[in-house]
């Protein structure tokens, strides 16, 4: 593809330039400067989402929703530079940055073989953002940022400490390709398979003309060359396949996850409630672990890519790359280290706090017993149990109303004792809101708009955990051997629910229920968006539904016990008011 520059709307951009990688390969890049010349700060993304695609034409249905709900996102830009998950240059560029996109791999313009979040990518960015850190309209300070697969790379290209690489905001990224991605709890999620289908192959590199064409300037997204379907499939991992052909943690996942001792570089990690299944876990996972001495955790509800594009998140990222790249004393220095949406029923409330989980937290554990409740006190001594279908709907847990506003905001997990009639069960684990008038409360989550409170999974024989890393309020599994059961074997299992926040209204109530497949909310209207395959009804497209994973083995009863030493609980972190 032939490289050109222009200058337009108020930018210099050049359009297709190559980037020589270690091998000899030439990624692609789109450039997008000030016209004044000088020396800038620079925002690279490296990504598979091809960056002649314009986000309203290649996600309408997301589009349109933000640009409906939240008209600040469309204000002040043309929005034909508008690209899936990262800035706006038309609203950087004008502040004195220089915005770089560049197609990664295999993806868009950028010739190659796909292989997703490898090493051959993490190098791949690595070298790109050392190249744009060496450039003469570059001041040599590289910051990088971008939502969800662009949050990602972040953490594994930080791992490995580019020169140039000043700061960077993980916008709802993951880190851990296991335990945050592919498998929760040991269960493979489905995500990732049909992601491949609906988002990757239909960017690949070589569909010329058979692919989409820009609608703004005409160009062919995915180059001029036009490949055959064998070709194409020469050139690309299976990867649903390959995910698939590896169900423990080992160096598959090991290479595609944070090393977070070499992780030094200042960072904003911004985070999403409703991110289950895909996003939440990493950012603050990430934001406790990782080395670095100068990191900020903020947390919000929406959409998945909403508060990205609107002037609130706009104005954070600014304040803080303008400290970290622009070496500008503002007061971003001063900011509490961690920012806050509280979540509502019906809104947020922004309040900061020091550290996470929050150092005041009141560890409460709610216990669950063979009648159903869920109470804050010990009731049950004598043994007793329930059973229900290993991959049903499972049991429910009710909690009294509250009797005054209760704000629970952290990490949580759960403690049960199950057997199951075969030798492995799954547990699905979801932490649900209901009103004064016994209807379920739920929210706009990061994708599905009949988010839960919370969720967490764990398969029976990878209950095993690291001692080590593990904490009250976030145990840790290795996820390296099964330990199979014996049929009617009795064990413990701790489960990960990860973190949430709500603030329960006076007269509501918490239902926990324990369920051998994923969550679906009962008052659900399906709903589509134009990236996924499937209807929304709780739990986004981060399913786990596989037929290979989840076989007969899975498939007879599963049982809790209670009683006789045996006292299953949900430890919950309920915030004091100030």
């Amino acid at each position: 593809m032939k490289e050109f520059s222009e200058i337009k709307d108020g930018m210099h951009i050049d359009w297709d330039i190559p980037i020589r990688m270690d091998d000899g390969l030439e990624l692609r890049a789109d450039i997008f400067r000030p016209i004044e010349e000088g020396r800038y700060p620079v925002l690279i993304t490296y990504g598979p989402y091809a960056k002649g695609l314009p986000f309203q034409q290649g996600y309408p249905s997301a589009w349109e929703r933000m640009a409906e709900k939240h008209p600040d996102v469309t204000r002040g830009s043309s929005n034909q530079y508008q690209n899936w998950e990262v800035v706006d240059p038309e609203k950087w560029v004008p502040d004195g940055y220089i915005c770089i996109r560049v197609d990664s791999r295999g993806c868009g313009a950028s010739p190659g073989y796909i292989d997703h979040f490898s090493m051959r990518e993490t190098m791949d960015f690595k070298e790109c953002i050392e190249w744009a850190g060496k450039q003469s309209w570059s001041n040599g300070n590289v910051g990088i940022n971008g939502v969800s697969y662009y949050g990602i790379n972040q953490w594994q290209v930080a791992s490995h400490q580019p020169s140039h690489l000043k700061a960077m905001c993980i916008w709802e990224g993951a880190s851990d390709w296991y335990r945050d991605m592919t498998h929760h709890g040991g269960i493979l999620s489905t995500f990732w398979a049909n992601w491949f289908d609906m988002q990757v192959k239909t960017v690949q590199h070589g569909l010329g003309k058979n692919g989409m064409i820009n609608q703004f300037n005409g160009r062919p997204i995915c180059g001029n060359k036009e490949l055959s379907e064998e070709e194409l499939e020469v050139n690309r991992c299976s990867f649903g396949d390959q995910i698939r052909a590896h169900p423990l943690f080992d160096k598959y996942h090991e290479e595609r996850t944070a090393v977070w001792e070499n992780i030094k570089v200042p960072f904003l990690s911004a985070g999403n409630w409703g991110g289950q299944g895909l996003h939440l876990r990493g950012n603050t996972e990430g934001f406790i672990r990782a080395a670095s001495g100068q990191k900020w955790l903020e947390m919000h509800g929406l959409e998945h890519w909403t508060e990205f594009y609107t002037d609130y998140g706009v104005k954070l990222q600014k304040q803080f790359f303008d400290y970290f790249l622009k070496e500008i004393e503002n007061d971003w220095q001063d900011q509490p280290k961690v920012q806050l949406q509280v979540r509502h029923i019906n809104g947020f409330s922004e309040r900061h706090e020091n550290e996470w989980p929050i150092k005041r937290t009141q560890w409460t554990k709610m216990y669950i017993n063979g009648e159903y409740e869920m109470i804050d006190e010990i009731k049950e001594t004598e043994s007793s149990s329930i059973t229900f279908d290993a991959m049903g709907d499972g049991v429910d847990f009710r909690s009294r109303p509250f009797d005054q506003e209760t704000e629970i905001t952290g990490p949580m997990a759960m403690k049960l004792f199950i057997s199951s009639s075969t030798e492995d069960a799954d547990l699905f684990v979801v932490l649900r809101l209901f009103s004064d008038q016994d209807k379920e409360v739920v929210f706009q989550g990061a994708v599905d708009p009949y988010t839960p409170i919370a969720q967490g999974w764990l398969r029976a024989s990878h209950r095993k955990l690291d001692k080590k890393l593990s904490r009250p309020w976030r145990p840790y599994h290795p996820h390296t051997e099964t330990e199979l059961l014996n049929p009617d074997e009795i064990v413990e299992m701790d489960i990960e629910i990860w973190p949430t926040s709500i603030v329960i209204p006076k007269g509501y109530y918490l239902v926990l229920s324990i369920q051998g497949k994923d969550y679906e909310c009962p008052d659900a209207q399906p709903q589509m968006l134009s990236n996924f395959k499937n209807q929304l009804t709780g739990c986004g497209p981060f399913l786990h539904n596989d037929p290979i994973d989840r076989n007969d083995r899975f498939n007879g009863k599963t049982t809790l016990h209670f009683g006789n030493n045996r006292v299953p609980y949900l430890l919950m972190p309920v915030i004091p008011t100030k």
